[in-house]
């Protein structure tokens, strides 16, 4: 082969590759298009206008003063949840149990905080490392019956959401664990104690809008948890197994060892996003409520299925996401009902999962045909 023969097959190769990713990216595109599309039909269907409703969720989202720090105050712990979950998706391994998780780290947290007896960054500290921890170990139980009853993550995860529900529930009845005891506070049924000024996230002011400094934690982790799937051991392994467990054990990965880092690792972060939940104040005034959760466990995961489990791609997703939710509050005065956001989230998620699905049927039908060919 000539150098001019290498030249011209290395240029084929890169107009390939740009024609493909210019298919992929009309695929994406027109999904996009048609789901909103979708969404306007559905609006006007129920009698509301999509220009108003849009204006309103930018309202209610970044254009009023203040607006845009509360949506990166909801997008913390959005972000949080998905880098968690891309992280047992990269195992192969499909945990819904993150409302639970999160509950947990959130309860834990908050009794830590509440029944030290002191107060102040230190105290900061044992809280985030509390909220770690029972995540960690809330998944931790699905991780052991998955690798030791073989019971299926799916089902177990689940499940831990309504045991973790109950078992809060109980500690915000009694004082001794996470109920307020102080007799004087009005309607201070199922409510912890509020944490203490000295013990709570510091938060940032900028151009009028404030947010903790919890979101500059969330984007590095976001960008550590990037780095560790792309170039280190441990990333390698876990997207091995995630691509196939019996080739991944025949290469010396150990299914049960990194399979369970994965799922414990992933309730971790779930922790971790409700103890910021807890010390940050965007969620239940500083107090932890039976339903402080408030959604955030099942919507991280929709973050992540969004992402296509890439960890930067989860930063702008979680803010969208969390756009939606701030600005669902602005829709009252459009006469439209806020629960037309969950509407959008849906086609959103369809939108994003359809091209995979193409693509994947347009390679297997090149297989098969090359194949023919063969024969």
């Amino acid at each position: 082969m000539t150098a001019v023969d290498a030249a011209a097959g290395t240029g084929d190769m890169r107009y390939d590759r740009a024609r493909e990713g210019a298919t992929v990216l009309g695929i994406y595109v027109a999904s996009i298009a048609v789901a909103l599309l979708v969404a306007a039909l559905v609006l006007w269907a129920t009698g509301g206008s999509w220009t108003t409703v849009l204006s309103a969720l930018l309202d209610g989202s970044l254009r009023r003063p203040g607006r845009w720090g509360d949506t990166i105050g909801e997008a913390i712990p959005l972000l949080l949840v998905a880098l968690g979950t891309i992280v047992n998706s990269k195992a192969g391994l499909v945990n819904i149990g993150q409302e639970g998780q999160l509950f947990v780290g959130a309860a834990l947290a908050t009794y830590v905080a509440t029944h030290i007896g002191i107060s102040g960054p230190f105290v900061l500290l044992l809280m985030m490392l509390a909220g770690v921890v029972g995540g960690a170990v809330w998944a931790g139980i699905a991780s052991v019956l998955r690798y030791q009853r073989r019971i299926p993550e799916v089902l177990t995860t689940l499940l831990l959401v309504f045991v973790a529900a109950q078992a809060v529930g109980y500690g915000l009845k009694n004082t001794d664990l996470l109920l307020d005891p102080t007799p004087d506070t009005g309607n201070r049924n199922l409510i912890s104690d509020q944490l203490d000024t000295a013990t709570r996230l510091p938060r940032v002011s900028w151009f009028g809008n404030e947010f903790p400094v919890s979101a500059f934690v969330a984007l590095v982790l976001a960008i550590l948890v990037a780095l560790a799937l792309a170039w280190t051991v441990v990333g390698f392994r876990l997207q091995m197994l995630g691509q196939g467990p019996r080739t991944a054990h025949r290469a010396g990965v150990s299914e049960s060892r990194y399979g369970g880092l994965a799922l414990v690792v992933s309730g971790a972060f779930c922790g971790l996003a409700g103890a910021f939940m807890f010390a940050g104040g965007d969620f239940g005034n500083y107090r932890l409520t039976p339903g402080f959760p408030v959604n955030i466990g099942w919507e991280g995961l929709l973050v992540a299925l969004v992402a296509r489990s890439h960890p930067l791609v989860a930063i702008p997703a979680a803010f969208v996401f969390a756009a939606l939710r701030t600005g669902s509050g602005f829709l009252a005065a459009t006469g439209v009902d806020r629960d037309i956001t969950r509407v959008v989230q849906a086609l959103l998620v369809l939108a994003l999962l359809v091209p995979p699905a193409v693509l994947f049927v347009r390679d297997r039908r090149r297989a098969l045909a090359a194949a023919r060919d063969r024969v």
